[in-house]
């Protein structure tokens, strides 16, 4: 490693910490020769996912992408930045988890749409009306019902324990 300042290889570490629920390491580094700090991220290196969209072509699983649409989808809600990276953190270890190198978007969705329902029910609506591409206004109300069905098999649930 090379510090970016004034390209020299002495360059020493001089504080660790996990990151990213123990995914990542975050290493801040100090160059002995010009005394500039920056910071660095190790995180194991795993097979890339590549995603089948709806029309049948392939691309590559962008965490970011991912994440800006939730970002979009939870705008003016009291959800919280490390409320969503937990959330993209997690269905990224259940994309893993499958065994699959290859994994369609409905599956994706389906896994959002999972976790924004438990999380904020209008983030959820908002990120429902584009991934289910609703036409018209009864099919937001029937999502509106799958919603509140649900809700109530939650409650009910929580109830009984």
């Amino acid at each position: 490693m090379k510090c970016k300042k004034c390209q020299s290889d002495d360059i020493k570490v001089i504080e660790s910490r996990d990151v990213a629920d123990e995914q990542a390491i975050r290493r801040r580094r100090m160059c002995n020769e010009c005394g500039y700090r920056f910071t660095t991220y190790e995180r194991v290196e795993r097979p890339q996912l590549i995603v089948i969209k709806h029309d049948g072509t392939r691309q590559l699983f962008n965490r970011d992408k991912l994440l800006a649409g939730l970002y979009r989808a939870c705008e003016k809600t009291p959800v919280t930045s490390l409320q969503l990276e937990h959330m993209v953190s997690d269905i990224e270890e259940s994309l893993y988890a499958c065994g699959d190198q290859e994994i369609g978007s409905s599956k994706i969705g389906e896994l959002v749409m999972q976790r924004l329902s438990l999380l904020n029910e209008v983030a959820y609506v908002r990120f429902a009306s584009v991934y289910r591409r609703f036409k018209d206004i009864a099919s937001f109300e029937k999502e509106l019902s799958h919603i509140r069905q649900q809700n109530r098999m939650l409650k009910s649930d929580l109830v009984e324990d």
